[in-house]
């Protein structure tokens, strides 16, 4: 993993979306509408005919979109900024491999169209109404899941086997109290800051984690990280209440393979050999907070570790 900035590996900024619409007033999609938004002229799926495949509806105040059934061969959607809590609609347009529905006004999956859209890849419901994951069926394509600035308090139906190609979950906040409840060892990328999350649970599942991002949590110590995540680089707990030696030991469970650690804001980072007792848990760390670790700290770890092992081999 490359050298990076403590929240540059974000992909969206760490409030995700406002909920400010700039549409003209609630109304119901017209042709009119879908005619100004459409764009990229495209083979159709079996090659013989042509037609528009991307279509912008963000900003347009829109509350029914009972008239965008018939654009079956839409492949990038952008229903951003509306006031939809209904996307049933959207069930015959099989093709989509996009979808971008942040803020909007959607309170449940309950009777959303997802599980029919069997080839997207891409959704993005950050910003709504959503307080759980029950009854969120989606299509196994599914490889990103924005989930930002919900009200999501507990995590369900996020098994292996319905979403094997899910590879990036973004969870930032929402009022999670446990990473409970995620079950995806193909998971690559897992985005949780901003919640109320106390306890890391369930992590031995994340095989394939690279990415954990913690930041502005209520978390007190690294129980929970697990020897079975034998992937993960990328560890940020910035600013949580990580306060003693003790709360680290955890870390030598993912030792091997962690290569950046973001410790800042909290207190711990206030004890004299902070960066050193780091280092002498994980010996292949490249960066520690926003500064590489040096060949003279490794030297200083690998020493300290040496008179530690020297003072326990002595007999009394």
């Amino acid at each position: 993993m490359s050298d990076v900035e403590d929240d540059t590996i974000l992909s969206e900024t760490e409030d995700g979306p406002t909920r400010e619409k700039t549409g003209d007033g609630s109304q119901s999609l017209t042709q009119n509408h879908i005619e100004e938004g459409l764009s990229l002229l495209c083979k159709t799926g079996n090659g013989l005919a042509h037609a528009f495949i991307k279509l912008d509806l963000k900003e347009r105040g829109l509350t029914d979109i009972s008239a965008i059934s018939k654009f079956i061969h839409i492949r990038f959607l952008d229903l951003s900024n509306n006031c939809l809590s209904d996307l049933s609609p959207l069930a015959s347009l099989t093709q989509l491999l996009w979808l971008k529905v942040d803020s909007n006004e959607i309170q449940s999956f309950r009777r959303q169209p997802f599980g029919k859209l069997t080839f997207l890849q891409w959704l993005n419901m950050a910003t709504n109404l959503l307080a759980d994951m029950e009854d969120f069926v989606g299509p196994s394509s599914l490889e990103t899941l924005n989930l930002i600035s919900n009200r999501i308090e507990k995590l369900s139906c996020l098994e292996s086997g319905r979403y094997a190609n899910l590879a990036t979950l973004e969870l930032r906040n929402n009022r999670l109290d446990t990473t409970k409840g995620i079950n995806l060892p193909n998971l690559h990328h897992l985005y949780m800051a901003k919640n109320v999350i106390r306890h890391l649970e369930e992590l031995d599942k994340l095989e394939r984690l690279k990415t954990l991002h913690l930041r502005e949590n209520q978390i007190e110590t690294f129980d929970g990280l697990s020897f079975n995540m034998k992937c993960l680089q990328y560890l940020n707990v910035r600013n949580n209440k990580i306060a003693d030696e003790k709360a680290l030991e955890s870390l030598r469970n993912v030792s091997k393979t962690l290569q950046i650690l973001v410790l800042s804001e909290n207190p711990i980072v206030e004890q004299a050999d902070y960066r050193i007792n780091v280092v002498m848990l994980l010996p292949n760390l490249e960066r520690l907070d926003k500064d590489p670790i040096t060949s003279d700290e490794k030297i200083e770890a690998k020493e300290k570790i040496k008179e530690l092992y020297e003072e326990e081999t002595v007999e009394p």
